[in-house]
């Protein structure tokens, strides 16, 4: 098991105890029962089967840095901690949520000092890395390269456009699935079979009514899976566990919700992407759960404006503007009734048109310019402040666009590499359509001038159309 440096000085001890098969009393039933051999790792048959990827790195004693994707409980962590330990590696963990990239860096230098000694690197495991900025990510290249660590890192967002391309390049993405309903009944029956680990000592049993709603809630999630159920066992007065137990457990952490951990992230992940998905009654009944469960109602606003820019744009450019009103409105009233001004937002993105065109252009431009930083500035448009500036070319040719009938000219401004270059396309849906017709009618005018045809009337372009 990896090395948490944020729990306390008892980890260590609760670990030896657990590697003993000693269950801490105070240790979740979910923790205690992380599978120790790769046959109890379930559901993941695609990466753990004969011939494929994890099974030959293990087979081949060839460990490299590895990004597990996948859903929440279906085993990332699990698959680190064993991978470390076959491999005798020493392991520590960090959260991106909750750790800083000091407290990292601290540890990558100290694995840099161990490799000089012993020859061994130390493994990284870095949980939600995708919560890392790009800049942030980029501090592991180096000890990567050079082997001082392994880096682990577990995401439930797509690596691909979280994690920066050059980690990427350095490490192996393996992908865990949702776990089906066999692998959690067998996650259960094991629980509930385990004597030194897990339940077996209180002789429970589960009922099939029992064990179907619990396999429902969990929505292919071991961890869910476990800690419902022994809350469930905590419940049961005779010697099976029933649908009435598990349901009362379900009651008993319905709105269960930790601001720093897991379940905080699943609803803002599901206020947005109900949003996005333009549900307006899901994205009102998540918006309540947070709010509800304690969330800091500025969050929510600072979220909701978030997704004004990135998933609505120009679809409905006045949706950036109602959610800094909504933001505002609740730092005026504060709640509840600012609440309010936040479930308007909610609505009115929910039904607003949706285009992510902004968010790509400017991703696409980022790219850009990481692959080519210094593209020159086109002699026509520099700022030409001295003599001399203006000796070597700096200014020559510029055309005042307000000098012309048309407020444009035929003077280029972008790099010359990059003059081909479109970087945003303006989507089908809301305002985007006017933009994209002036956009057109700003290119064809443009085009004209270049032909030397000249343009009609002030404001008119082809055939008198206006932008």
């Amino acid at each position: 098991m990896c090395y948490n440096p944020g729990t306390a000085p008892t980890m260590n001890a609760k670990r030896k105890d657990r590697e003993k098969g000693v269950a801490g009393e105070h240790t979740p039933l979910a923790e205690r029962m992380r599978p120790r051999a790769f046959d109890r790792v379930y559901g993941q048959d695609h990466i753990l089967g004969r011939g494929r990827l994890l099974s030959e790195l293990i087979d081949s004693n060839r460990l490299v840095s590895i990004i597990f994707w996948g859903p929440p409980g279906s085993g990332k962590t699990t698959l680190g901690s064993m991978l470390a330990r076959h491999f005798d590696l020493p392991c520590e963990f960090f959260s991106a949520v909750l750790s800083g990239i000091k407290e990292v860096k601290e540890f990558m230098a100290r694995a840099e000092q161990q490799r000089k000694l012993f020859g061994k690197p130390m493994v990284l495991f870095i949980d939600e890395i995708h919560r890392f900025n790009k800049a942030q990510q980029a501090a592991f290249l180096p000890y990567v390269e050079k082997g001082d660590i392994i880096l682990f890192g577990s995401t439930t967002e797509n690596p691909s456009f979280e994690v920066i391309a050059p980690l990427l390049s350095r490490t192996r993405v393996l992908v865990l699935k949702e776990l089906d309903r066999e692998a959690l009944s067998r996650i259960v029956r094991d629980a509930l079979e385990d004597g030194e680990r897990g339940l077996g000592a209180s002789g429970l049993a589960i009922d099939p009514g029992g064990l179907d709603m619990l396999i429902d809630f969990a929505n292919g999630d071991a961890r869910r899976a476990l800690n419902t159920l022994e809350i469930a066992a905590g419940l049961a007065r005779t010697g099976t566990i029933t649908g009435e137990n598990v349901q009362e457990a379900l009651q008993r952490r319905t709105l269960f919700y930790d601001k720093s951990g897991e379940e905080h992230f699943n609803l803002i992940s599901a206020l947005h992407k109900s949003l996005r998905n333009s549900d307006v009654d899901a994205s009102l009944y998540w918006l309540v759960r947070m709010l509800a469960s304690g969330e800091d109602p500025l969050y929510v606003a600072r979220r909701i404006v978030r997704f004004a820019s990135e998933d609505v744009g120009l679809a409905d450019p006045q949706a950036l503007a109602l959610t800094l009103q909504a933001k505002d409105a609740y730092d005026f009233l504060g709640s509840p009734e600012g609440e309010l001004a936040l479930a308007e937002a909610v609505v009115y993105l929910a039904a607003a048109p949706k285009s992510n065109r902004i968010y790509a252009a400017y991703g696409a431009v980022q790219r850009e310019v990481e692959r080519s930083p210094h593209e020159p500035v086109p002699l026509a448009i520099r700022n030409a402040v001295t003599s001399l500036m203006k000796e070597v070319g700096y200014g020559k040719d510029y055309q005042y666009a307000h000098d012309s009938a048309l407020a444009t000219t035929d003077m280029e401004t972008m790099p010359e590499r990059l003059r081909s270059r479109r970087f945003y396309e303006p989507g089908p849906l809301g305002f985007e359509k006017e933009i994209r017709k002036r956009i057109e009618w700003w290119e064809g005018l443009k085009a004209r001038l270049r032909d030397g045809k000249g343009a009609g009337k002030p404001g008119e372009g082809e055939g008198g159309d206006k932008p």
